[in-house]
């Protein structure tokens, strides 16, 4: 990772100084992350540096388009590229097959070729719906991702996971795709709703109970409206997921980790037909996995303090009205599982997490232990 610093612009926005971080994602195809104010008044130029592009399709929602498409869309005309747009219905239930179906006859439709490129402009599902269809129009082209969500900052535009949803569960159809450029632009999340940021904040906050206690410590420190600390929260967070994507690109191994409190989260979207937003799901599944750690002899209470005064700071639930045995159904349709066994992240202590196996028939008696008061 290397910082840019520059003198403070105009705006007023920082302390002196404002920085850049340039971040490096060392996979299969590297690519970098830069995260800035403002940057996403530059994407066509930043595009022009990693690819010779002549045509893009912005994928975006209704709400973002209203907010960025022109200054997404200027900036690239600027540079000389052509402009297409597809624009889906804000909220999860749009990352479906229906309109990856769309996507892809709108891309043909506009005859974008090999070397072209798709932009994502949003949030995670923005991000999911482009990157798939990006991983499997014409083979495979590029795409770019401008994340205007806390969530998708620090989550799902990092590391290549694409996917849609099916009736069964969450994510089921997807591809490993890595983008060709990531521009993180924290200044989008200034007209982002109080629950975006709140679901964004639980994915922050599981990166510092998986390994990053660092970071528990900087939440709590953090005052709402800290712009620059928040600028370096977002990139705490973006360098821990390229350090564990980095090490394991196609999620064989250790990049499990970043699912903590996922397996119950997900069985919860899908009860909830996802009226319960994924990220006060993964705050519920942290707790559920947590308190099940400790009442294991795992971890010491004290972690589960932790965590809940932070939920609690950010707003974020803690309590979950679904049974185990609910949970445990829904939960049957995780990727982590193998035949009968699953893949459960359980908390060692604040920053120490590990992947045990556990046989699909534990499930249950572990997420009853994690329901109990």
């Amino acid at each position: 990772m290397t910082s840019v610093f520059y003198p403070q612009a105009a705006d007023g926005f920082g302390k002196g100084f404002l920085f850049m971080r340039r971040i490096e994602v060392k996979t299969g195809k590297p690519y970098e992350i830069l995260v800035e104010r403002s940057i996403s008044g530059r994407v066509g130029a930043e595009l022009l540096k990693v690819a010779s592009v002549k045509r893009v399709m912005v994928v975006t929602d209704k709400t973002v388009e209203g907010l960025y498409f022109e200054r997404v869309k200027n900036s690239l005309i600027a540079s000389g590229i052509e402009v297409c747009e597809f624009v889906i219905a804000p909220g999860e239930r749009s990352k479906s097959t229906e309109n990856l179906v769309r996507l892809w006859e709108a891309l043909a439709e506009s005859e974008i070729t090999r070397s072209d490129a798709i932009i994502a402009l949003g949030g995670g599902v923005v991000g999911d719906l482009a990157g798939f269809a990006a991983s499997t129009f014409l083979r495979g082209i590029k795409y770019v991702q401008i994340p205007t969500t806390l969530l998708a900052m620090t989550d799902s535009s990092v590391g290549g996971k694409t996917a849609v949803d099916l009736k069964a569960g969450k994510n089921l159809a997807g591809a490993f795709h890595q983008p060709c450029l990531v521009l993180c632009d924290p200044e989008t999340l200034g007209t982002l709703p109080r629950e975006h940021m709140r679901d964004g904040m639980a994915e922050v906050i599981k990166y510092g109970m998986i390994n990053r206690p660092e970071i528990i410590d900087k939440l709590y420190a953090y005052t709402p409206g800290d712009k620059d600390a928040l600028d370096e929260i977002i990139s705490m967070c973006i360098e821990d997921k390229r350090d564990v994507v980095s090490g394991d690109e196609f999620d064989t191994g250790i990049r499990a980790l970043l699912n903590f409190g996922h397996t119950p989260a997900h069985a919860i979207e899908l009860g909830s037909n996802y009226e319960i937003t994924h990220g006060s799901a993964v705050a519920i599944g942290m707790v559920i996995m947590t308190r099940a750690s400790v009442k294991m002899g795992l971890c010491k209470e004290n972690a589960l303090d932790k965590l809940l005064g932070l939920l609690d700071k950010f707003g974020l639930p803690s309590s979950c009205s679904y049974s185990a045995k609910t949970l445990a159904q829904g939960a049957l349709g995780d990727k982590k599982r193998t035949g009968d066994t699953i893949s459960v992240i359980m908390e060692y202590g604040i920053g120490d997490a590990r992947i045990c196996k556990v046989k699909v028939s534990e499930l249950e008696k572990i997420f009853e232990k994690g329901l109990e008061k």
